[in-house]
């Protein structure tokens, strides 16, 4: 028995490390972008392509992930998740132009877009329903740490050591990931497999990449606009051919009556539009630090504690503002406060007192991780056990969507304004920043429209932790 014990919580410390790994490798390159570009030859604004390849890649696997883990099994599929996001690690440390790094960035996203999802349902698979709850806290703390420690972290190692170094971190973790998964991960696999919809994935994978590169064609990729025109149209027409697809198709890999759930549906959209402006946000911030306000990057890291810790906390008072206050009533008004307090950094100045831009960034990490819990909660609470699978698979799919579109939607915005007011230095750009930061608060306060259509009464719900609360 205490033999059985010890395996379980070695399975439960692998899984949950691959957690902490894909999480930090999210958020740990944020303050590194400036030493990057440096480093690269590149302008530290142009820098978007390096986090959007991560996040999407990852959009565009997820769906795929639990069908691989069925066919191949827990643990061959883990163990290939990891050595995939070393080798991609490896490649991101040797990288020489920045069109390598964006390449070995897609194959470490490859990697991390199957260690939670699969890695989850391991822990689904092996533990007993008593146990489980218990073993996802357990596995979901390091998912939590990794955000809190990743802009600081990559500050730190950018300035004892190198940019390399973020990312060269993961391959002894890696290396010991790999032997206790080979000795110690259960290797369960579906008996009654389904036929993969592959039609389906194709045109919503495809819909996505063509629907970021129109977003970032103008500004950062320097297309045409008849090409970003063309991706555009191209885009909507693969989602719409992938509703009327699923229409026709018995087992299609997001089943459309999903969508009839109203919460379900409310949620997910107001995850999409609502995250745009959190995920460019940590985008954003180490940036104008560093470029506009001459911090180093270990100073800009360590001004995203705050964010972090501020975040941590407003989880005590989530379920009872919900509880009290009803859904509708607390994602309205929070996503108005969200979308304000991203404009307001459309202040920051040189001059502004630091205490005034520890309690800024203090302000949008509380109201931020209340937002993230909220929108997760109302989003899952009501689908049933047929449809958690998918759901959950679609909402995490959604989940790094959003973060890309983040992050695409910002880097365009903010080279738009930086020609407009025709700065070629990038530390005279502050102006354009400010209009960024306005921009971004602009479409989130316009999210929460989409909040507007709950219900007024709906209330309670359990909590679901996000590691991005924190990011």
């Amino acid at each position: 028995m205490a033999q059985q014990q010890a395996t379980s919580k070695i399975f439960l410390w692998i899984v949950a490390v691959g957690f902490f790994m894909q999480t930090l490798d999210s958020t740990i390159v944020n303050t590194a972008l400036p030493a990057m570009a440096r480093s690269l030859g590149e302008s530290p604004l142009s820098m978007q392509a390096v986090v959007i390849s991560y996040s999407l890649t990852m959009a565009m696997l997820i769906p795929a992930s639990g069908w691989v883990a069925d066919r191949f099994g827990t643990r061959q599929v883990f163990m290939a998740a990891i050595i995939l996001f070393v080798i991609g690690s490896v490649a991101c440390a040797m990288s020489r132009t920045l069109t390598e790094l964006v390449i070995a960035r897609i194959v470490q996203g490859a990697g991390g877009a199957m260690l939670l999802p699969v890695g989850r349902l391991a822990v689904l698979r092996t533990v007993s329903r008593a146990e489980f709850l218990p073993a996802m806290s357990f596995v979901a703390v390091p998912g939590l740490i990794g955000p809190l420690i990743g802009p600081t972290l990559g500050g730190w190692l950018v300035q004892v050591a190198s940019w390399h170094w973020i990312f060269l971190i993961n391959v002894p973790v890696g290396i010991i990931g790999c032997v206790l998964t080979y000795f110690h991960l259960p290797d369960s696999r579906s008996t009654s497999l389904a036929r993969f919809d592959m039609v389906g994935y194709l045109m919503l994978s495809l819909g996505m990449v063509a629907l970021s590169f129109s977003l970032d064609g103008l500004a950062g990729l320097g297309m045409e606009h008849a090409t970003v025109l063309l991706l555009l149209v191209f885009s909507m027409a693969l989602i719409i051919a992938y509703g009327l697809h699923a229409q026709r198709r018995p087992d299609p890999l997001f089943p459309l009556y999903l969508f009839k759930i109203h919460t379900y549906s409310v949620g997910l959209l107001g995850n999409l539009f609502a995250r745009i402006g959190s995920g460019a946000m940590p985008f954003l911030i180490p940036l104008l630090l560093q470029v506009n306000l001459g911090y180093s990057p270990i100073q800009a890291g360590l001004m995203m504690l705050p964010v972090a810790a501020a975040g941590m906390m407003a989880k005590r008072i989530t379920t009872p503002l919900i509880q009290r206050e009803g859904y509708r009533r607390v994602l309205v008004g929070n996503t108005l406060i969200l979308g304000v307090l991203i404009a307001s950094f459309a202040l920051v100045s040189p001059e502004q007192p630091l205490w005034i831009r520890l309690i800024q960034l203090a302000l949008f990490g509380a109201v931020n991780s209340l937002q993230f819990t909220a929108m997760n909660t109302i989003t899952l609470r009501d689908l049933d056990s047929d449809g958690a699978g998918s759901g959950n698979s679609l909402f995490s799919m959604v989940q790094m969507l959003a973060m890309s579109l983040g992050v695409t939607i910002a880097g365009a915005l903010l080279t738009t304004f930086i020609g407009l007011l025709d700065h070629d230095d990038p530390t005279k750009t502050l102006p354009a920043f400010h209009a960024t930061f306005f921009c971004i608060g602009l479409i989130t306060c316009a999210s929460a429209w989409i909040f507007w259509q709950l219900a007024p009464d709906i209330r309670g719900g359990k909590t679901h932790d996000d590691p991005a609360d924190v990011s």
